[in-house]
């Protein structure tokens, strides 16, 4: 985990701590912030070892890419409270830190970005999902 002291959120987790958390943390909220098309195509987590679901909403709107202004709402109804971890995952942890932000400042939280999130970087061969972030840590995901 990094230093939250100079950060606007609570800092960043490896998936393998985010998962170890997930665990130990009943409350905890995972929320996916990829798109449609990332959901239906690359895969999402699964939580059902866990006995439950993560929540699917996007940071930004395809294909403008424009931030949702529902956003924070979104998260709300999905049953997020202030007091209660969120963990937030994106393709490569760059959207995801931009969503810990905004959660963290309207009282969410404490809100964790997932370094490398579900696919990581490219690999020597320009491929996602192989040498870091969720995928490659072996956690559990599904194709929908």
């Amino acid at each position: 985990m990094t230093d939250s002291a100079n950060t606007p959120y609570a800092g960043d987790l490896s998936p393998k701590e985010t998962w170890e958390q997930l665990a130990a943390q009943p409350s905890a909220h995972l929320v996916d912030v990829r798109t449609q098309a990332d959901w239906d195509f690359v895969g999402i987590p699964d939580l059902r070892t866990l006995e439950r679901q993560p929540h699917l909403i996007s940071w930004q709107v395809y294909p403008q890419m424009a931030v949702d202004p529902a956003f924070i709402d979104r998260v709300k109804a999905a049953g997020a409270k202030a007091g209660e971890p969120i963990f937030l995952l994106c393709r490569s942890g760059v959207r995801s830190k931009a969503a810990a932000i905004a959660l963290t400042e309207v009282g969410l939280g404490p809100c964790y970005n997932i370094l490398d999130g579900f696919e990581g970087n490219h690999d020597s061969h320009a491929h996602r999902g192989q040498i870091a972030g969720w995928k490659a840590s072996g956690l559990p995901w599904i194709q929908k």
